[in-house]
């Protein structure tokens, strides 16, 4: 099983639309029980609560279902338990940087920087203090980064399949 942590600020907008586009990537490459999806924050604001509702507006417009996640902060025992911690911003990745173990297994990475192949820029925007554009930019930077990352997904399952007795 290869895990994946999306993180953003408050995990209202950013990471639970990486979460849910990336949930549905990986179902439909029929990969769901080799890959666990989930999001989080850097803040612990907004715990327990739904996604900003124009963010499960602009997704599910674009066919997402993002209803059932609820917003959590990011903890240290992520950077074991997870293989991907995918910043959505510099801020939040110096603040993964620095939530994180020194004995950890997993580095926090830059989302965009890492894996998108169509844009050539390092950060997801927050659209939160901005209008509906915002939100289907997100949306435009995450679905090109998400088909990189499956891309990436897929070669380490296969070599894995290789180093397999």
């Amino acid at each position: 099983m290869l895990r994946v942590l999306f993180v953003c600020l408050g995990n209202i907008c950013r990471s639970p639309t990486a979460d849910g586009v990336f949930r549905s990537m990986v179902a439909s490459a029929g990969l769901s029980d080799q890959v666990q999806v989930d999001s989080a924050g850097t803040a612990a604001w907004h715990i327990g609560k739904t996604p900003d509702p124009r963010t499960i507006k602009a997704a599910d417009e674009r066919g997402y279902d993002l209803s059932l996640l609820r917003a959590r902060q990011a903890l240290a025992a992520d950077f074991d338990q997870f293989d991907y911690v995918l910043a959505m911003d510099l801020e939040n990745l110096s603040n993964l940087r620095a939530l994180k173990p020194a004995a950890a297994r997993t580095d926090p990475q830059l989302f965009l920087r890492s894996f998108a192949r169509r844009f050539n820029i390092d950060e997801v925007p927050d659209p939160y203090y901005g209008g509906a554009d915002g939100f289907e930019q997100v949306l435009d930077l995450v679905e090109d980064a998400c088909e990189g990352l499956l891309a990436d997904i897929r070669q380490r399952l296969n070599q894995r399949s290789k180093e397999a007795p």
